[in-house]
C-alpha cells in the first residue's frame, strides 16, 4: 500500500506540474490529495508493525525530526524554484521536483522496509462509513473554510446538519464492529484503547493552533513586507529547525517522561508565538524577521516536544492488527485540525487587516488566537496527566513495554 500511494503520489504530482488549465490543475491537486491521504497512515502503521518499546518512540522521534527539516527547507526549495524559473512557469516546477525525490524514496522503500507479515485482506469495504464521515466532515470544514468570504453567516445551518451525520456515522460504525465487519473507524479506539482518545483529540487540537499560523506568516512576509517566497521561507525557518532537534531528542525522552515532556512543549510554543504576537505590532518592518526569531526558535523546540511523543503516547497501547486505521485516524484528525485552523486564523488575520489597516496587528491577533488553540490542547494534556496520577503512560502500556523484535 505504502508502494503504491507513494507511486500515486508522484505521478498526481507530475500531472498537476503538467496540467495546461486551472480546472485540469485542480483536478489533479484532488487526487494528490487523495493518494498522499494513502501514503501518510503507512508511516505510523509500518512503525506500530516493525517496532516495540522505546525503539518505537526513537522511531516516532526519527519521523518528527525528519517532518521538522522538511518543513524547513520545503518553503526555501520552494522560494528557490520560484525564483529559479520565475514566470510564468515556476509554479510548475514546485509540483515536478518531487518526482526525482518520490523516484529515489520509492528505490530506498523497495530495499530496506521490510516486508510486513502476511495476514488475511477484508474485502468488505465500509462505504456507507465513508460516505457518512466524508459528509459530516464537510459540513464541518466548509463553512470555516468560507468563512472570510461570509461562509460562517452564510452556511451556518451546515453545523447543525453534521450532528445528526456524524451520530448516524457513530452509530453504523458500532453495529460494523458488533457483526464483525470490517468498520472504517473502530469504536473500540476510544471505548476499549487507553492512551487514544486523548492524544487524537489533543492532536487534532494542536495542529490545529501550530498549522493554522503558516499561511497567515506567508501573507504577512509577501504581502504585508513585500517579501519574495524564498524570503518568507528563510523566515519562518527557525521554528522548523528548532521542531527537527527537539523532535529527535523527545522521541529518546518519550518513554521515560511520557506526557510531562508534551506539557513543557505546549508550554514552550505558547510562550514562543505568544511573544511573537507581542513583537509584531512594535517592531520596525526592516528588523520584523530577526525580531520573531528566537520567539519563533523557542515555539519551535516546543513543537518538536508535541507531535512526536504525542503520536507515541496515542499509539503505544494499539492493537498491531489496529495500527493502520489507528494512524490513519489520528492523522485525519490532525488534517483536519490543519483546514480548520488554517481557514480560522486566515479570517481572523484579514479581519483585523480589513478594520486597522495595519498587517502586523493582524499577524498579532491571529498569533493570539493560535496561543489561545495550544493553551486548548496544554489543558487537555494536564488533564489526561493527572487523570493518570501524575505517572508515566507508557510504564502502563503492556504493547509497549514489550522488547522489540526487530
Amino acid at each position: 500500500m505504502y508502494l503504491v500511494a507513494l507511486s500515486g503520489f508522484v505521478l498526481t504530482s507530475v500531472l498537476a506540474g503538467l496540467a495546461p488549465t486551472l480546472l485540469l490543475l485542480v483536478l489533479a491537486r484532488l487526487l494528490q490529495g487523495l493518494v498522499a491521504g494513502l501514503v501518510t497512515p503507512q508511516n505510523g502503521g509500518l512503525i506500530q508493525d516493525l517496532f516495540r518499546g522505546a525503539e518505537r518512540g526513537r522511531a516516532f522521534g526519527l519521523l518528527g525530526a525528519t517532518i521538522g527539516v522538511s518543513t524547513a527547507a520545503g518553503p526555501v526549495v520552494g522560494g528557490l524554484i520560484l525564483d529559479a524559473f520565475g514566470e510564468p512557469d515556476g509554479w510548475r516546477w514546485v509540483f515536478l521536483v518531487n518526482l526525482p525525490f518520490g523516484a529515489l524514496t520509492l528505490v530506498l522503500a523497495m530495499l530496506f522496509v521490510p516486508r510486513t507479515p502476511p495476514r488475511g485482506v477484508r474485502s468488505d469495504i465500509d462505504l456507507a462509513g465513508i460516505v457518512l464521515l466524508g459528509l459530516t466532515v464537510l459540513c464541518v470544514m466548509f463553512p470555516v473554510v468560507q468563512s472570510d468570504a461570509g461562509g460562517l453567516q452564510r452556511f451556518w445551518w451546515l453545523f447543525v446538519v453534521a450532528v445528526p451525520l456524524g451520530w448516524a456515522f457513530l452509530r453504523w460504525e458500532r453495529r460494523r464492529v458488533a457483526t464483525e465487519r470490517a468498520p472504517l473507524l473502530d469504536v473500540r479506539l476510544f471505548t476499549a484503547t487507553p492512551g487514544y482518545p486523548s492524544g487524537a483529540t489533543l492532536g487534532a487540537v494542536y495542529f490545529c493552533g501550530f498549522s493554522g499560523i503558516w499561511l497567515v506568516f506567508a501573507v504577512f512576509f509577501q504581502t504585508g513586507l513585500g517579501m519574495s517566497p524564498l524570503e518568507s521561507g528563510l523566515a519562518v525557518t527557525p521554528f522548523a529547525l528548532g521542531s527537527a532537534v527537539s523532535a529527535w531528542l523527545a522521541g529518546r525522552l518519550v518513554d521515560r517522561w511520557g506526557r510531562r515532556l508534551m506539557i513543557a512543549g505546549l508550554v514552550l510554543v505558547a510562550l514562543g508565538l505568544a511573544a511573537a504576537a507581542v513583537a509584531t505590532p512594535l517592531v520596525d518592518p526592516e528588523h520584523m524577521v530577526p525580531a520573531i526569531a528566537l520567539p519563533l526558535l523557542v515555539a519551535g523546540v516546543g513543537g518538536g516536544a508535541v507531535i512526536s511523543p504525542n503520536t507515541t503516547i496515542t499509539l503505544s497501547c494499539v492493537p498491531t492488527d489496529m495500527a493502520g486505521v489507528a494512524s490513519g485516524l489520528l492523522q485525519t484528525g490532525q488534517r483536519v485540525g490543519t483546514a480548520v485552523g488554517t481557514a480560522a486564523l486566515a479570517a481572523i488575520f484579514y479581519a483585523t487587516v480589513g478594520a486597522t489597516g495595519r498587517y502586523p496587528v493582524g499577524l498579532s491577533v491571529a498569533l493570539f488566537g493560535a496561543v489561545a488553540l495550544v493553551l486548548v490542547a496544554l489543558a487537555l494534556a494536564v488533564v489526561d496527566f493527572r487523570g493518570n496520577g501524575g505517572k508515566n503512560e507508557l510504564e502502563n502500556f503492556p504493547a509497549y513495554s514489550m522488547t522489540s523484535s526487530q
